[in-house]
């Protein structure tokens, strides 16, 4: 990693195309924010579909992308900065199209000795018509983050989840249906660092009320957090050891977030998905896993904008 000079000239994408967009336009001035604060000059970029043209007239010397979901989180943004030659944060065009697809990172992550859970791709409008498979079970879209269009069916439930059989649903012909763990919701934040990756802590993540949906993502008090984890120490390591495997596995850069059930019951922890752009908002849980051991906000995007490359 290169010390980069504080006059270095950043550009910041926020906001975006996708249902995302609100949680990334929140990340995106926290960040832009904390990158003036520390002697960057910014350029805070809304991105669209003009995003080549708005870079090649800004000529940053990086890219904080601050983007989430489809677009800017999949690869396609990412394969943009590499023809532009702009070094950037984050995860490459690979490890990024291959975390945004459940199905396809789950069959890695299982390959590399990641616990993942059963289940798999269905019909969106039979999902909406039967059980396809028995409660209670998750349904959701392959191919997006935030918990947006995620839904429980319950044990013993007579519900389908009609919504997803509806002419406007917009994330695709096929959902991802998975077996409900109940238990303990945990989240791992791992920093890739040059001497290997390195997972900074657990946090146990509670809503105060229902489901871990979006709303527990991100409305203020919408979910309690404890960090460190009130763990057994083995599941605690096992966590974050996971947790580095699936970095490792996926090939992430920079910053990346494991999400786990931990069922106490039967002992099982199990890795639902890995983010390879987590949220930088004020109820973020990568910046809060950083402050905790010692990295403030401030630091670590400004890490982060040291750590930028192409080809990653």
């Amino acid at each position: 990693m290169i010390r980069v000079p504080a006059d270095t000239h950043v550009a910041v994408l926020m906001g975006g195309l996708s249902s995302e967009r609100e949680v990334s336009l929140t990340s995106g001035k926290g960040c832009a924010d904390a990158l003036e604060a520390v002697g960057y000059r910014v350029s805070r970029v809304d991105a669209g579909r003009d995003l080549a043209a708005v870079l090649t007239a800004l000529k940053p010397d990086v890219v904080f992308n601050a983007l989430h979901g489809a677009w800017g989180e999949d690869g396609c943004v990412q394969g943009v900065l590499e023809t532009l030659a702009i070094p950037y944060t984050h995860s490459g065009v690979l490890a990024s199209a291959l975390a945004m697809d459940k199905d396809k990172s789950k069959a890695v992550l299982k390959a590399a000795g990641v616990k993942v859970p059963g289940g798999g791709l269905y019909d969106r409008h039979e999902v909406a018509t039967r059980h396809v498979i028995d409660p209670p079970y998750v349904v959701k879209p392959n191919a997006e983050g935030s918990s947006v269009g995620v839904y429980l069916i319950r044990e013993g439930s007579n519900d389908f989840v009609t919504e997803v059989g509806a002419p406007d649903w917009a994330y695709g012909e096929q959902v991802m249906v998975e077996p409900y763990i109940a238990g303990k919701e945990l989240a791992v934040a791992v920093i890739g660092e040059t001497t290997g990756p390195r997972a900074l802590t657990v946090t146990d993540i509670t809503p105060t009320k229902g489901f871990y949906d979006y709303e527990a993502k991100y409305a203020p008090g919408g979910s309690i957090h404890v960090l460190p984890a009130v763990l057994p120490p083995a599941v605690f390591d096992k966590a974050l050891r996971q947790a580095e495997l699936a970095h490792v596995a996926m090939g992430c850069r920079g910053v990346s977030r494991s999400d786990f059930r931990y069922d106490e019951t039967k002992d099982q922890l199990v890795l639902l998905e890995i983010n390879t752009q987590p949220g930088m908002t004020p109820t973020s849980l990568a910046p809060e896993q950083a402050a905790h051991v010692g990295v403030d906000y401030r630091d670590l995007v400004r890490w982060m904008v040291e750590d930028a490359s192409c080809r990653r």
